[in-house]
């Protein structure tokens, strides 16, 4: 699966997301930081990737439509999440993402919760 990392989620999970064997892009590594959210989910859309981001501003369906992209990924974590926590949310998403499609629908994860939002184009 392709995916775009937003800048919120370090070096540990890109390692997390390509040992699982997926195909991985961060928006750091693009030199994307500091990006307005609409151009990140843009670039997202232009590469065909699933953007995974701890900003709760792309839970926005009006802003952000997951009908229009390979598909969003919400990680909503407490504030200031440890790392073993965010460690933990991204293995949650690797043992679900096999079983439910991502494209063309908005995730919202949360620990030991998974939501998913799908609007028709």
């Amino acid at each position: 699966m392709k995916l775009k990392l937003d800048e919120n989620l370090g070096t540990r999970a890109q390692k997390l997301f390509a040992a699982a064997g997926h195909d991985v892009q961060s928006v750091a590594a693009e030199g994307l930081s500091g990006a307005a959210d609409p151009e990140v989910y843009q670039v997202s859309r232009r590469e065909g990737r699933c953007l995974v981001t701890l900003d709760l501003d792309f839970a926005d369906v009006t802003r952000f439509p997951p009908a229009q992209c390979p598909g969003i990924v919400v990680i909503r974590l407490p504030r200031n999440p440890t790392p073993a926590l965010l460690d933990s949310a991204v293995e949650q998403f690797l043992a679900v993402v096999s079983f439910q499609p991502l494209e063309k629908r908005l995730w919202v994860m949360e620990p030991g919760r998974l939501r998913i939002h799908q609007t028709e184009e």
